[in-house]
């Protein structure tokens, strides 16, 4: 090969290896695991320790999944991912919110089969077990949501916000759900939950903010709060257990 050629390889080889890095920084599927290691790629023969720890490696529509159970402690969402578990992943915070989503309009964010533990009995219980402070779509499914000082979810978001929480289980908490924008109106729709043993199962505060609720069980101290404007509609199926509603919901 020519002097020419020799050259023209290498600095071919060399952007090659330059470009590497951003090419493969973020991959679209990431893995965790309870002998994982965040140092690692996430990948599913690589995969990492925790969610913080994989998110960062995981591109915005991603996915990040559990190849075993364990404790995969709290995360902050600032773009649109799914955190998926086939195995009952739990999320167990101390003091703190087990998943802040914070992520910008447009974005969708989607937790399935997570098992969210705010050890309510022990000396610093978590604070939300899952907590919305942006303005995209969060939907919450198949989740177990436990022992929360302050709510299992709480909808705080900005103007626009939206949540959906189905099939899942809210207990132990101040409120299971409790929906306050922080900015403009948000929108919270439960189906197909269990919400019990909450002091107060469904809160809504504040004017333009609104909550929709469909075959769901409620048993909790109080199981429906509507108050300061905001509202309350069924589309059916709902069984108010215990506690008396502080008003009544019209079915739609």
């Amino acid at each position: 090969m020519c002097i020419r050629g020799l050259l023209l390889f290498a600095i071919v080889a060399a952007a090659a290896v330059f470009q590497a890095p951003s090419a493969f920084a973020q991959a679209t599927r990431t893995w965790v695991s309870g002998v994982g290691d965040d140092a690692n790629p996430c990948s599913r023969t690589a995969p990492c320790k925790t969610f913080a720890g994989a998110i960062s490696k995981t591109a915005a529509g991603g996915e990040i999944n559990t190849l075993d159970p364990g404790g995969f402690g709290g995360v902050t969402i600032t773009k649109s991912i799914s955190i998926i578990s086939v195995h009952n992943a739990g999320v167990l915070v101390a003091g703190a919110n087990g998943i802040t989503v914070n992520a910008p309009t447009g974005s969708e964010v989607y937790l399935e089969g997570l098992s969210i533990e705010g050890l309510a009995n022990g000396t610093i219980p978590g604070l939300n077990g899952v907590r919305m402070i942006g303005s995209g779509k969060l939907t919450i499914r198949k989740c177990a949501i436990r022992n929360f000082s302050d709510n299992a979810v709480f909808a705080a978001g900005l103007d626009g916000a939206r949540v959906v929480i189905d099939e899942s289980y809210l207990t132990g908490s101040a409120d299971g759900v409790r929906v306050a924008a922080a900015a403009g109106t948000n929108e919270v729709a439960v189906s197909r939950s269990l919400i019990e043993g909450n002091i107060r199962g469904v809160t809504a505060v504040g004017g333009g903010n609104a909550v929709t609720l469909a075959d769901n069980i409620l048993r909790n101290g109080t199981d429906l709060v509507v108050k300061s404007g905001a509202t309350a509609v069924s589309f059916g199926g709902n069984v108010i257990a215990s506690g008396a509603p502080t008003q009544t919901v019209a079915r739609k």
